[in-house]
């Protein structure tokens, strides 16, 4: 058993639009005053703020705000504890997180909750403050009950809702075929058996239109009702491109995961070579991380294997038929690995 998150879209009625719309902001208020006091006692008196500290401090801070009481103290609560996670992040020499940051109102927001700030019964879910249940489009059944929920509003306005719930993972049949992934930006990936995958190039289909819409906003006046507007297309078709991007590497992860017992694939430093000034647009564009992330967990849910392999191993040297090694700028078309 296991943890799986579900993540729906909801569209909140005007009356759950300004309870979510509050709850976000006492949760970024009390993100950013705790995090400016964490990082002020720090730098000027060179103390350490634990996070029982700052749990007492949030009744002071209801005592000063009395508007905080308006919405659910777990989401106070939980900020708390996600900053506490934010800074062990950063203090994690393995993990090299940055110093957490303070959120901005025009940015992404996002609230979690535990049970005891929502109720799931019938397959609906109804949060603390509000007297009717969220109108969420499932697009398949929970398995169990949420043991906490995340709701979430991007830039454009968009509400999501993420569930934690228990997960039993099937295997799928072992299969005997086994594959090695060369990643790349010509093609996505290319398969040992010399499968190309092709690059739709998300990015570069809209950047046309993209670069327009930016000229738009960046002439119009700050604070002003036009610039609201051009800077939600703008975020739209950033959403779109996004999402093009995730589900177009969703359906081949699946595919591979589907049809390989085990897979071998690189391990290469992308935050290295995203430096390079004539290359970081592609590489960021092709999502060579989010393609071994999802192939990565998709296997261990599936019962696969994934070898990651170093990155001076020379995979696109190596012909797939015969294991010729070729020289600087051979045609070869991948590696062959043995099962």
């Amino acid at each position: 058993m296991t943890k799986r998150a579900y993540k729906e879209r909801f569209y909140p009625t005007s009356e759950q639009a300004a309870l979510l719309a509050q709850s976000f902001g006492c949760a970024r208020f009390v993100w950013n005053n705790t995090l400016a006091y964490r990082s002020e006692a720090y730098q000027q008196h060179g103390e350490s703020v634990s996070h029982s500290a700052s749990e007492k401090r949030l009744v002071a801070l209801k005592a000063e705000y009395p508007w905080l009481k308006d919405v659910s103290s777990v989401i106070l609560q939980q900020t708390l504890r996600d900053q506490k996670a934010a800074f062990d992040n950063f203090f994690n020499p393995k993990l090299k997180a940055r110093y957490p940051r303070f959120k901005r109102k025009d940015g992404q927001q996002s609230i979690r909750l535990t049970k005891a700030a929502f109720r799931y019964r019938d397959g609906e879910i109804t949060i603390a403050k509000s007297k009717s249940p969220l109108p969420i489009r499932w697009s398949r059944p929970l398995p169990s009950a949420p043991s906490s929920i995340t709701i979430s509003r991007d830039r454009t306005g968009r509400y999501f809702i993420s569930c934690l719930c228990d997960f039993a993972p099937e295997a799928l049949p072992i299969t005997p075929k086994t594959v090695g992934i060369d990643l790349g930006l010509t093609d996505l990936f290319i398969t040992s058996e010399g499968m190309k995958s092709g690059n739709p190039r998300h990015l570069k289909h809209y950047e046309v239109k993209l670069a327009y819409l930016q000229r738009r906003l960046a002439k119009k006046q700050r604070g002003s009702a036009n610039r609201a507007m051009l800077r939600r297309k703008v975020a739209r078709l950033h959403a779109k491109i996004a999402d093009c991007r995730r589900d177009a590497l969703h359906k081949a992860t699946r595919t591979l995961i589907n049809e390989n017992q085990v897979l071998c694939v690189e391990s290469l430093n992308i935050a290295g070579m995203v430096k390079n000034p004539h290359l970081s647009k592609a590489i960021s564009d092709a999502g060579w991380g989010e393609f071994v992330r999802q192939l990565t967990y998709k296997a261990e849910w599936a019962g696969r294997q994934v070898v990651k392999v170093s990155q001076w191993f020379p995979s696109s040297k190596l012909c797939h038929g015969c294991g010729h090694r070729g020289e600087k700028g051979s045609s070869s078309l991948g590696v062959e690995f043995a099962p």
